[in-house]
């Protein structure tokens, strides 16, 4: 079991990297295949939408195969599509590689927080967030070697092939210890759990508004915190790309902490904490009078945003005890949802009225959150105030039950 965990915060860490990669090198990926400023949206959506198709994908693949074995061959899909989105030297090659990465990203997200929920379940305490912490450290690490990478002037192949080469065999042996955690005994609950027939989309509906609301904030800070900082409150180039790399460190902090929060306090505690957090970070930010204010904001926004969606994800497992895997894959594609709303709201916003009022926008939907709090309550499952006993788990051949 502690392999099982190790070895899925690995999964989860390359994942981080291989993503902050990609997006922090947008730029230097339009110039390479010559993207036009028209076009290029076009491919920006294009990976969540195929992600999204992904996951749905692995919502039926998860019937027949342990989501184990495809989160062990998601993965390097994921890296080596990453190094075509570097090889290539024509706008049809990029393409196929960015839609081989939506894909593989769908099914490799999916997988990695089916495995997390069914390590949580067997573990009887709350441990998600330490997975999405090592996301966090995973992306603060991609984040900076593109800045190496740009700051250099080194090519996306040079720069992505060391990465991939030390990502790719360290997967492929860690994923020999990957633990599904599915239930042992009851034919009836490995057969709910391989067809998904216990979700229910009313009952999961509060959930996937939330991890919606959740990525809509995390998006708007992605995509328009540098050009706030520069446009609306006047920082200079050099600080306006400071906002996005304390929001990440915000994010490692928080997820590194808030497993202990949860067991101490509850989910539904540290869910209304992080939301009323975050919301005041968008409130500091929309009223900011200057950079370091505006900062200060975005500081905050790391740290309430961060312990929602791996809470959402936790939760939606303990909704769906015996079909978790059904219920995290349907989940996971309001991930992208709020992705793709996230970013043009913003924008058209800020365009037709002004980006002080957009950021608003994200502050009334992350308080929204607080209505379905109690969505996140443990039911049987007491991973806050109390611990449920480590329930037996069935983790394949060769493994062991805990």
């Amino acid at each position: 079991m502690r392999w099982g965990r190790r070895t899925l915060g690995l999964s989860f860490f390359a994942q981080g990297a291989a993503f902050a990669l990609l997006v922090t090198r947008i730029p230097a990926i339009q110039d390479q295949y010559g993207i036009s400023d028209a076009l290029l949206p076009v491919f920006l959506a294009a990976v969540p939408v195929l992600a999204g198709v992904g996951s749905v994908g692995t919502e039926q693949l998860v019937k027949r195969v342990r989501p184990s074995r495809v989160l062990r061959w998601a993965q390097p899909v994921v890296l080596l599509a990453l190094l075509g989105v570097a090889a290539g030297d024509s706008v049809a090659q990029v393409a196929v590689a960015l839609a081989v990465f939506g894909l593989a990203v769908g099914a490799l997200d999916a997988s990695m927080n089916m495995l997390g929920v069914s390590l949580q379940r067997a573990y009887g305490r709350s441990i998600m967030l330490g997975f999405h912490a090592a996301y966090s450290l995973g992306g603060i690490v991609g984040a900076s070697l593109a800045w190496v990478g740009a700051h250099w002037d080194l090519t996306l192949f040079v720069l992505y092939l060391p990465v991939v080469c030390v990502l790719l065999p360290l997967c492929l042996v860690a994923s020999r210890w990957y633990v599904d955690g599915r239930p042992v005994g009851g034919e009836e609950a490995a057969r709910e759990q391989a067809q998904g027939s216990g979700v229910v989309f009313k009952v999961l509906l509060p959930l996937c508004l939330v991890m919606s609301f959740a990525y809509i904030g995390d998006s708007t800070v992605s995509n328009w915190s540098a050009k706030y900082l520069q446009d609306v409150l006047g920082s200079s180039e050099q600080l306006s790309t400071v906002p996005y790399n304390v929001y990440m460190v915000m994010t490692l902090v928080g997820r590194a902490v808030g497993d202990v929060g949860v067991r101490r306090f509850g989910a539904v505690a540290v869910v209304r904490v992080g939301s009323v957090v975050a919301a005041g970070g968008f409130g500091v930010v929309a009223v900011a009078p200057g950079a370091w204010v505006g900062m200060l904001g975005f500081t905050l926004l790391g740290l309430g945003l961060c312990v929602i969606v791996p809470q959402t994800f936790a939760a939606a497992g303990r909704l769906f005890p015996n079909a978790s895997d059904a219920a995290v894959a349907r989940l996971n594609i309001f991930n992208y949802v709020g992705f793709l709303i996230g970013s043009p709201l913003v924008g058209a916003l800020g365009d037709a009225w002004s980006y002080r009022g957009a950021m608003l926008v994200p502050m009334v939907l992350v308080l929204l959150t607080l209505v379905y709090a109690p969505s996140f309550r443990e039911r049987g499952d007491r991973y806050g105030g109390g611990h449920e006993r480590p329930r037996a788990i069935d983790v394949g051949p060769g493994g062991s039950g805990v």
